[in-house]
């Protein structure tokens, strides 16, 4: 008696149809992505923004710091006309200055690539000297991220 196989074997292997996406489905998925970076991109950008202000008030106050073991050492804080440089570089006539005081022996610039603008005296009341950025648009005034950051002391 011939053994019967069973029905399952005995039918055609079917391929199963690969699908990909369609370009009306491509479309759809880019055009929310799209709309995703026009809503977050600016949000994104500004608190970009928000962080150089952060780092330049944090570099102004290292920089107070540094202007402090200057005057310890030499007595004075520099001047104007010497500036934010006599940290880095001996100025003429300093006497027991021990520098650089700048890790990198070079005059600090704030997180847009400008020098720091230094004055001394201060043009505030109870202040021995100015440090100031004047952020992104690199002119006094300004808000956000082109807000003017001076040291607090």
């Amino acid at each position: 008696m011939p053994r019967l196989m069973p029905a399952v074997l005995l039918t055609p292997v079917t391929r199963r149809r690969q699908r990909g996406f369609t370009l009306l489905e491509l479309l759809v998925v880019i055009a929310i992505l799209g709309l995703l970076a026009a809503l977050v991109a600016p949000r994104v950008m500004t608190l970009f923004g928000n962080a150089k202000q952060k780092i330049a008030a944090q570099s102004i106050g290292q920089l107070t710091d540094v202007l402090e073991f200057y005057r310890l050492d030499v007595g004075s804080y520099p001047s104007t006309d010497q500036g934010l440089e006599a940290l880095a570089t001996a100025p003429s006539g300093a006497a027991n200055w021990h520098g650089p005081y700048l890790k990198d022996g070079k005059a600090p610039v704030d997180p847009w690539g400008r020098p720091f603008q230094y004055r001394n005296p201060s043009s505030r009341t109870g202040l021995p000297f100015d440090i100031c950025s004047y952020g992104a648009s690199g002119q006094p005034g300004g808000s956000g991220e082109n807000a003017t950051v001076c040291n607090n002391q």
